[in-house]
């Protein structure tokens, strides 16, 4: 007779090495350059044999697009302020503030860096929140942008602030952005 909890392994290795994987993975983005993240690399650090991780990711784009979309999934809070300028204000600081993280950074160009997956592991929940922040301004019955408009105006310079410019952009500049662009939308409609 086999025992049935035996053959159940909920969180079990598998989250573990997942874990283990996802840890070294930002262990070797903080101690040295992308470049340098490979899967024997990313192995040795987890404690895994390379085989577990070339089964499991296949390549070191897809290990880094997984382990951006962890990081980047949940991460910030949609705001409730009961205002659409509030909860951009909000939200936007919130989000400069989360990309000005040296770690947070450097596994964002590593993984944009590895293909076009890792960009949209990078944004994909952003542009949710983003759609959520929209929407509920809508269900007030409040006016609101396209959510592709709230994409371009203000994720746009906002990423390209922090990918590209050796100064990360501030809660006050963030804010400020939504100013503009809420004044933008109200001048269009």
């Amino acid at each position: 007779m086999v025992d049935a909890s035996a053959q159940v392994r909920p969180g079990g290795r598998s989250a573990k090495v997942r874990a283990a994987v996802h840890r070294a993975v930002a262990d070797l983005l903080a101690d040295g350059p992308a470049e340098a993240l490979t899967i024997p690399a990313v192995a040795a650090r987890a404690g895994v044999h390379p085989t577990t991780v070339y089964r499991r990711w296949g390549s070191a784009a897809q290990l880094l697009s997984d382990v951006a979309t962890s990081r980047f999934s949940g991460d910030v809070v949609v705001p409730d302020s009961g205002s659409l300028a509030g909860d951009l204000e909000r939200w936007m600081a919130d989000v400069a503030t989360d990309l000005a993280d040296p770690d947070t950074l450097a596994l964002m160009r590593a993984a944009i860096g590895s293909g076009p997956e890792g960009g949209c592991a990078c944004t994909a929940d952003r542009h949710e929140q983003l759609r959520a922040i929209i929407e509920r301004e809508r269900s007030r019955g409040g006016e609101a942008p396209t959510v592709e408009s709230a994409v371009d105006f203000l994720l746009g310079p906002l990423y390209y602030r922090a990918i590209f410019s050796a100064e990360p952009a501030s809660g006050d500049w963030a804010r400020g952005l939504v100013t503009t662009f809420l004044a933008a939308s109200r001048a269009l409609t």
